[in-house]
């Protein structure tokens, strides 16, 4: 018996400042976004290994909503995130004190399958967070931690 190794698909957005991916999950775009929009669930897809605890926050998300969790980079931290762009079951982003973002788009594929494309947006990172962004080598880094928080998401969103 084999078994394929699920991956998501990393793709240029053609602006240096988002790093992207996508996936096709078999389940409906409200149970994805249940998932995203309920912040004590972060931690099980979390493909940057940097979320150490459960979140807090409302069990669901919605625009202007705010969330912390514990972190650890290196160090171990608090951040507290706010959902800055919302749309029930399509679109769900939130950002913290340096203003990147971390976006949640899903299409229906029709026949219970949803495409998500997860953009980690630093475009609206001020001056000063851009310098760390870019003295941390984040870009390249989040890269494939956004493709590996699909894979883990896909795993989530499938079992339930």
């Amino acid at each position: 018996m084999t078994s394929e190794k699920v991956r998501s698909e990393i793709f240029d957005t053609g602006n240096p400042k988002i790093k992207s991916a996508r996936i096709i999950v078999e389940a409906s775009p409200s149970t994805i976004f249940a998932i995203l929009s309920n912040p004590k669930s972060h931690r099980d897809i979390d493909g940057s290994a940097t979320v150490t605890a459960n979140v807090s926050g409302p069990e669901a998300l919605v625009l202007g909503s705010k969330f912390g969790m514990k972190m650890r980079l290196g160090i171990t931290y608090w951040i507290t995130n706010t959902v800055v762009e919302y749309k029930k079951d399509e679109l769900i982003a939130w950002r913290h004190l340096g203003r990147w973002r971390w976006r949640y788009e899903l299409t229906t594929l029709g026949n219970g399958s949803t495409q998500v494309t997860e953009s980690f947006d630093g475009t609206y990172a001020p001056a000063v967070a851009q310098v760390w962004l870019n003295f941390r080598k984040a870009y390249p880094w989040t890269q494939l931690a956004v493709a590996k928080t699909l894979v883990r998401l896909k795993a989530v969103a499938e079992a339930s």
